[in-house]
This record gives structure tokens, sequence and C-alpha cells, in this order.
């Protein structure tokens, strides 16, 4: 295989992730998981973990998984599509824990009409406290109002 089958690999599996992710979000996690995700959407967590955090594990396996069996017997496509979940995995992080919850002191102000569109949605899917009537599951890319608001500002 050569490197930009392995890159393509790699960003198409990034962008499909998004897409499993609003699934997994609207289906699993604010259906049948949602006593893991339940404490997610209120106000004040306590301390530095959540039950949600248990969905970085449940998506950390597919990816772990990816990368053991895309070694051997050589390098092969599935080390690159653990690689797309891991890249999709950090971005999540950061946008998610980082950005629009500020689990960390970084990045607390941002001029980006995209990072603020992707704040204002994500504000918008935390107002519904319970699993019912949610919105904007996405996390990389949501409505576009949500980007236009953010524009002009």
């Amino acid at each position: 295989m050569d490197i930009l089958l392995f890159l393509s690999i790699t960003v198409i599996t990034f962008l499909l992730m998004e897409g499993v992710t609003w699934c997994t979000h609207k289906f699993v996690m604010h259906g049948f998981l949602w006593y893991l995700h339940e404490d997610h959407h209120q106000p004040k967590y306590q301390g530095i973990f959540e039950k949600n955090d248990a969905f970085f594990v449940i998506f950390a396996i597919p990816s772990i998984l990816l990368f053991y069996y895309g070694v051997a017997p050589e390098l092969n496509f599935r080390f690159f599509i653990g690689l797309g979940i891991l890249c999709y995995g950090i971005a999540y992080f950061l946008v998610h824990d980082v950005l629009i919850h500020q689990r960390f002191n970084w990045f607390k102000r941002t001029k980006s009409w995209y990072l603020r569109g992707l704040r204002k949605a994500h504000k918008i899917h935390h107002k519904h406290l319970g699993k019912a009537h949610g919105e904007c599951f996405g996390m990389l890319w949501v409505p576009s109002k949500y980007f236009k608001e953010a524009r002009l500002k």
C-alpha cells in the first residue's frame, strides 16, 4: 500500500466518524445507554470524571483492536482505520471537553466563527436535561444556522 492510500483511509474514516458519532449520540447515548450519558446533561457535575466519560473507552476499543490487527502479519488498512478513529477521538476531546465544556483551562476565548458555531449548537443540545427532545447531535458538523449566527457576532 502506498502513503496516499493510507492517508485517504485515515481521512475518510475521520469524516465517517462524524456520522457514527451523530447516530451513537442520538440513538445510544440518548437511548438505551442514557444512564451513562445522563450526568453529562446536568448543570454541574461533581469531580473530574462523569459516567459519560465511559464513552471514550467504548470508542477507544475498536481503535485499539484495529491497531492490533492492522500490524500483523504486516501493516494493513485496519491500522489506518484505527488511526482515523483515534484522530477523531482527539478532535472530539479538544472540541467537546476543552473548548465547549471547558473542563480544562485552555482555549477559553475563540474568535473562530466555526468554533463559536459548534459551541452554540452544543449549548442548544444541552438545554434539554432529559433524553427526549434533543437536537444538534453532531460534534464537528452542526446545522448551518449556528455557523451563520456565529459569523454575525
